[in-house]
């Protein structure tokens, strides 16, 4: 890909989006597999996060598990676009804001330790705004795992098939452990030495907590973190369908299955308002590209004929980690 010229800054995005090693010197083990110095993945790392290419290294955590997120949407009136976005973007439980085609034109992630946090954050942006906000909560996930690859395909990588979550592994201090996964490890030869120093905890114990929550199926990713924009991946849409219920069990695979689908889930409707409760991503390097995909999934046998829509994104007011712990208790 044009943008990352270098092999090995290639190869650094590419192979460790996933499973990223679990060990004391991780950065030793990807300059193993790349060929170079330890200090030099780390240096390639660093210069890429700040330039913009990749946002962290660090995990994702699967949703409502640890904590609670929602999707949620205003229509902002033309002139209050951004004055509207700036409040959304203020309160620090919004990880994801987008501006999008459609009425209902800024789209935002809220997420939180607990439900009634979430809650609250929509009710002030509600306040603030002076507009409704639609909270269009999770039902089921069917792919929710974002990953792209810089060579040898055109499409975004296909994720592998998601674990089933076993919330019983969760134990006392898990919450501030996944809280700095989801901000990142720091970029040093020993990150998870420098992670349980941060909470005053034991290094042996931070990596049996992390591989136990991977085993879980709630740590979903560990490893590059890239920002999908900066790497070429300008053209995104999520695509919302009007569909049953019952119906999604046999589309949400389906349509998750897809080459170019990147993220797909049931979502609760708003009656009378937003009755849509399929949706899926597609993060393309051209609208003409996007379109392509969502022809293809407008043809699959369990969504032909259904209603639609895509939505295309046209500004990123906001990209970063959940919340997952209240930041008085994230060390807690």
């Amino acid at each position: 890909m044009e943008l990352v010229a270098d092999p090995i800054d290639r190869r650094l995005l590419d192979d460790w989006q996933r499973d990223f090693p679990v060990t004391p010197r991780p950065f030793a083990v990807l300059a193993g597999a790349t060929g170079c110095a330890e200090d030099d993945v780390l240096a390639r790392l660093t210069t890429m996060q700040r330039s913009g290419r990749v946002t962290r290294v660090g995990g994702t955590c699967a949703p409502n598990t640890l904590s609670a997120s929602t999707l949620a949407a205003v229509a902002a009136p033309v002139d209050q676009v951004d004055r509207t976005a700036a409040i959304i973007s203020s309160e620090p439980g919004v990880n994801h804001s987008y501006e999008r085609e459609n009425a209902w034109n800024l789209w935002f992630v809220a997420t939180g330790p607990d439900r009634q946090h979430v809650t609250e954050t929509l009710n002030r942006i509600e306040r603030r705004s002076g507009l409704r906000v639609l909270d269009l909560q999770l039902v089921r996930p069917f792919n929710v795992d974002l990953g792209f690859r810089m060579t040898g395909t055109i499409a975004p990588e296909t994720p592998p098939a998601a674990k089933p979550i076993d919330l019983q592994a969760i134990k006392p201090g898990d919450h501030a452990v996944m809280q700095a996964l989801t901000r990142g490890l720091h970029l040093v030869r020993a990150p998870y030495a420098a992670l349980a120093t941060d909470l005053g905890r034991s290094e042996t114990d931070i990596l049996d907590r992390i591989g136990a929550l991977g085993a879980a199926g709630i740590l979903t990713r560990l490893g590059v973190i890239v920002r999908h924009r900066a790497l070429g991946w300008r053209s995104n849409a999520m695509v919302v369908w009007d569909i049953d219920h019952d119906a999604i069990t046999a589309a949400g695979p389906e349509l998750a299955a897809l080459p170019g689908i990147t993220l797909c889930y049931e979502r609760r409707p708003v009656e009378r308002v937003w009755p849509y409760r399929l949706y899926s991503m597609i993060h393309a390097k051209s609208r003409q590209d996007a379109l392509s995909v969502m022809d293809q999934a407008s043809d699959l046998a369990s969504l032909r004929g259904i209603a639609h829509q895509a939505l295309f994104s046209t500004r990123c007011f906001r990209q970063t980690g959940a919340m997952i712990a209240a930041p008085q208790a994230a060390a807690e």
